[in-house]
């Protein structure tokens, strides 16, 4: 996820270039139609079928939907939209675990081997190794049988035990803490956590402490049965098979083709069951919730002083010499370029890339989701609308820290 985001800014810098900014005010006042002409361009260029932007800052404000929910009718995406939110969901299971520590239920040094068995160096394995993506267990996501299944049995309910076995039966990466790996099944363990001690389905215990109290009403984590999304909703779409999404492989030149010329239309993916994804990855929201919740988050509306200081000042480098501007912490990243740093966090799956950010000291918000996951390029297609938004708004952009 790191190296994607920073691959972007690289991409548009040496295609585009980007002028010396002011050393003045952080933000560029907004033109709203400017901006959304912008998006609708860039949006064009992606083929994408639909996206959504939700921008507030203090120097002006988009909410624009492009395009369509669904290829082949005429809805445009709504704030109120909902679609699958993929990895956003691991702030969620993040901030979860930071209150169970804070209400003193669980300790970010207890091993994993407390609440899950059979976890290979489950002994050694923290739970901060786990938030934090240190634990050098493979990624279950990364599984071939895990996106041949997607696309030959897109319904299938799966359980903990074939997720976490799709990953454990491959050797550890790394030793615990030696490196950093950006993984699902870190997370997917973490929601076990959550339900042992909470004694609660996960999608009750994020309704009851999360969801709920924020009035998060279009915002749910569904039943492992439920291939459902509510309406309205977007449809999702990725050309190729499952595995384009989940492994980050590149499309081959004669896949580009067909698509350029029309010949080869994407997968619809709305219907896939998401049960695979669980705490990692699986929550349904919108835009407006997405906003709220990103807001609440970085604002100091889920813990208490304390927690809330080490949950700001866990994002971490992912290893000497990687670029300081992105850094991974308890769920969430940051991206700092110049004066200005972002809280976000990113979501990918088939049929749905997303993305959500929050920088309290300038009080910009900002979501976007698309309804294709991946451009023909490999560009995780949120993404770059967002690099491209950030270098629209700010006087000094992520794209001039890169040149």
């Amino acid at each position: 996820m790191i190296g994607r985001i920073l691959a972007i800014f690289v991409s548009v810098v040496c295609a585009t270039g980007s002028a010396t900014a002011a050393s003045m005010p952080a933000l560029k006042s907004i033109d709203p139609a400017a901006l959304q002409a912008t998006v609708e361009g860039l949006a064009k260029e992606l083929m994408l079928p639909g996206a959504m932007v939700l921008l507030t800052t203090p120097r002006g404000n988009l909410v624009f939907g492009y395009g369509t929910t669904e290829l082949g009718a005429t809805n445009p995406p709504r704030a109120d939209t909902h679609f699958r939110a993929a990895s956003n969901t691991k702030t969620m299971t993040a901030a979860v675990i930071v209150q169970l520590v804070q209400e003193g239920k669980l300790s970010f040094a207890d091993p994993i081997s407390k609440y899950v068995q059979g976890v290979p160096n489950g002994d050694e394995i923290t739970i901060r190794q786990l938030i934090t993506m240190r634990s050098g267990l493979p990624n279950f996501t990364n599984a071939a049988e895990l996106a041949e299944s997607l696309d030959k049995e897109p319904y299938r309910v799966w359980t903990a035990d074939e997720v976490l076995g799709m990953a454990f039966k491959r050797p550890p990466d790394f030793a615990p803490g030696a490196e950093f790996e950006y993984n699902n099944t870190n997370y997917y363990l973490l929601g076990l956590v959550a339900e042992k001690i909470d004694g609660k389905p996960l999608s009750t215990i994020f309704r009851d402490r999360l969801f709920g109290p924020l009035g998060m009403k279009n915002t749910a984590l569904p039943p492992a049965t439920s291939n459902d999304i509510p309406e309205p909703y977007s449809n999702g779409y990725l050309y190729g098979s499952t595995s384009y999404a989940l492994a980050d492989s590149p499309y081959p030149d004669d896949l580009q083709a067909a698509a350029r010329a029309g010949t080869l239309k994407p997968n619809d993916d709305t219907w896939q069951n998401p049960s695979a994804y669980f705490a990692a990855g699986g929550v349904i929201s919108t835009a407006d919730d997405l906003a709220t919740w990103v807001r609440a988050l970085v604002g100091g509306k889920l813990f208490n002083a304390d927690f809330q200081r080490q949950w700001l000042a866990s994002p971490e480098a992912p290893e000497p010499g990687e670029p300081a501007m992105q850094k991974y912490g308890y769920g969430i990243l940051t991206l700092t370029f110049g004066p200005n740093e972002i809280y976000y966090h990113e979501g990918e799956m088939p049929g749905y890339q997303s993305f959500m950010g929050y920088d309290p000291a300038n009080d910009v918000t900002l979501v976007i989701w698309t309804n294709l996951t991946l451009a023909l390029d490999g560009q995780a297609t949120a993404n770059t609308l967002m690099v491209k938004i950030l270098d629209e708004i700010y006087t000094v952009s992520p794209l001039q820290e890169v040149k």
